[in-house]
Formats: structure tokens, sequence, C-alpha cells
């Protein structure tokens, strides 16, 4: 346990009885998040809850509305912890110097982080199409066609790679990972005409809908070859529904370890229509030409070493590293990953 999260354990042990009704036992670190504390709370009674402690200056406003959207969907059949509001009916309680949630945990889950293979390309398919279709009814507005260009911006990626090329011409950024990125990032500048050419290819519209945001492997929890829940939500927003599904069927670390990754995500793609066959075929045949392009786009992690130092842990330059191979291995059989996606969706 750090010096720093030291207070914030004492406040989480003096917020939950006095606020949730929960007399812990136990209070230990979690899963780390990116941006908060995380806690594993065993209450008197044995039952252990998820607790999420939020940093000073966080948006707690957006932090609610992400909440609620969690809650959607779990109201209408999608898996996801419950959260337990507090004593005064609150999805987060500011108090004793710090802010919290809560919500269910859940034993024997693990991340996707070690990759898909097996049924879990069907299992995670079929869970994203199912969380699509509830959110399409979402109160903030039903899905909408938007430009593909919005969706995989070239113009936009090269204003933010220059932007860093410049902070790391005009800073002292040291270190193996940094001079890696800056590197990466001068090639991503150079590669930009051909990701413009490779999406051409793409339908002149996308759908974009309510999607849960941050749809990542740290965030779906397996149990064994099924998913047992997708956490960690966003606010509401409109995002293109391929988009979201590329982003966990392709992970770069899926696609590293998996050398037959397009029959996996044929497999994915299909199941995810089954459960949600409102998305057009048009969409779903853009899966992997959105993901090669999103990544090719991306500045992150490239940009951490100027953004966020402190961020740069050997898990992240190990994922780095990943994102940029796999660029190169969904652009090398994207061909190959379409034709697939067109013999199981028409």
């Amino acid at each position: 346990m750090s010096a720093e999260s030291e207070p914030v354990t004492t406040a989480v042990a003096a917020i939950l009885p006095r606020c949730y009704g929960i007399v812990p036992t136990a209070v230990v670190h979690g899963p780390r998040g990116t941006a908060t504390h995380n806690y594993v709370v065993e209450g008197d009674d044995g039952r252990r809850w998820f607790v999420k402690a939020y940093p000073p200056g966080t948006d707690l406003q957006g932090e609610q509305e992400a909440l609620r959207l969690a809650e959607f969907a779990r109201s209408r059949g999608v898996r996801v912890p419950a959260v337990r509001p507090s004593a005064a009916d609150e999805l987060i309680v500011a108090a004793e110097g710090t802010a919290v949630s809560v919500s269910e945990y859940l034993d024997g889950a693990h991340t996707a982080e070690g990759g898909l293979q097996g049924r879990r390309w069907v299992a995670v398919g079929e869970a994203v199409g199912c969380l699509h279709r509830v959110l399409a009814r979402h109160p903030a507005g039903p899905p909408r066609p938007v430009p593909a260009r919005e969706v995989c911006d070239v113009e936009r990626a090269r204003q933010r790679l220059e932007r860093l090329l410049a902070q790391y011409e005009g800073g002292t950024t040291g270190g193996e990972f940094a001079t890696w990125a800056r590197r990466t990032a001068e090639q991503r500048h150079a590669a930009l005409p051909q990701v413009a050419a490779l999406l051409e290819g793409l339908p002149p519209k996308l759908t974009a809908q309510i999607v849960h945001g941050d749809l990542a492997s740290p965030n779906v929890l397996l149990r064994g070859q099924e998913v047992a829940a997708l956490i960690d939500f966003r606010p509401p927003r409109h995002r293109s529904a391929v988009w979201e599904l590329g982003r966990i069927v392709l992970d770069p670390r899926t696609v590293l370890a998996n050398p037959d990754w397009p029959a996996g995500l044929g497999e994915a793609v299909a199941a995810y229509r089954e459960e949600n066959p409102g998305l057009a075929v048009e969409d779903l045949l853009a899966v992997p030409r959105v993901a090669a392009g999103y990544l090719a786009c991306s500045v992150y992690p490239l940009s951490e070493p100027v953004d966020s130092p402190a961020a740069v842990t050997p898990e992240l330059e190990a994922y780095g590293r990943a994102r940029h191979v796999a660029v190169g291995l969904l652009t090398e059989r994207l061909d190959e990953a379409e034709e697939v996606l067109r013999d199981r969706l028409t």
C-alpha cells in the first residue's frame, strides 16, 4: 500500500458504515484503475464489495451519468455489476475528503486482458451485441448515421501527431520508451496517406449510437469461457458501434496471440449479429478496417512520456508496442478478414 493511498483507505473505511451500512472487516487494494483507487471490501456479514475512490478534480457528475448508464443496461439484461446506492440513495458519496461508489464484487472473475480464444470470441460477440441492442433504446437518443471520416479522422490524427512531435522536439523527455514512442510517432505521421487510402474503403456512413465508451479488455470480466460482466462505463455519448465492437474483439493482444484471428473475428461478429440484428451488415463488414484505421490514427500511448510520464509502466510499454505491431497485422490481413466476414454475414 502506497503512502499516497493510505489516507484514501482510511476514508473508505469510515464512509462505508456511515453512508452504506457496510461494516468493513477488511479493506484491500483491488485492480489498479487508470484514475481511481480501487478496493475490495469484506463486510461483517461476509459479503464482498468493489469500492471505487475518485481523486480530487474528478468529474463526479460525469461519473454518476456513467453509473446510471450501467444501471440502465443492467436493468435490461446486460451483465453488469449492480451499483449499491447509499442510505441516502446516492450513487456516489463525497465525504471524509474523498468520493466513492460501491458495487457488487464478482468472485472468480478476471479481465479479458489475456486475449480471446475458443468460446470467448462468441461470448464477447454476444455480450456486445446484447449491450448495443439495449443501448440503442437509451433516452439520450436513437442510433444515427455519421460520416465515416468522423470515426477515423486522418486530419485530426495529423494534427495530434504533429503537436506530439513538436513536444518531443522541444522537451527533455528521455528513456528507451520515449525514444521508441517518438520514432513510432514519426512513422505514423509518414504513413497517414496510406491510412487515408485504406479508409477510402469504408462506406460513406457508419452507425453511431450510445455505447459503453471504454470497452477495452480490462473492462470485460470473464469466468472461464463466458462473459461475467461489463464494467467501467463512460457517460452516454453517440459513437460508432463497430468502432466499439472492433476495439474489444480485435484488441492488439488478441491479434498478436492468435494467428487465426480472422476466423475468431468471424465468430464474434456473427454472434454479435444474432444478438443485435438491427445493425446493418455494411457496418459489420467495416469492423476490421475501422479497427486498423483507428489504431493507425491513435497517439496513445505514444503521448504518455510527454503527457503523463508517471503512467509509463512496463505494462504500458508492452501494450504500446503491441498496438503498433497490431496495426501492421490488421492492415496486412485486412482483405482476408473482410472476406471471412462476407462469408459469415451475407
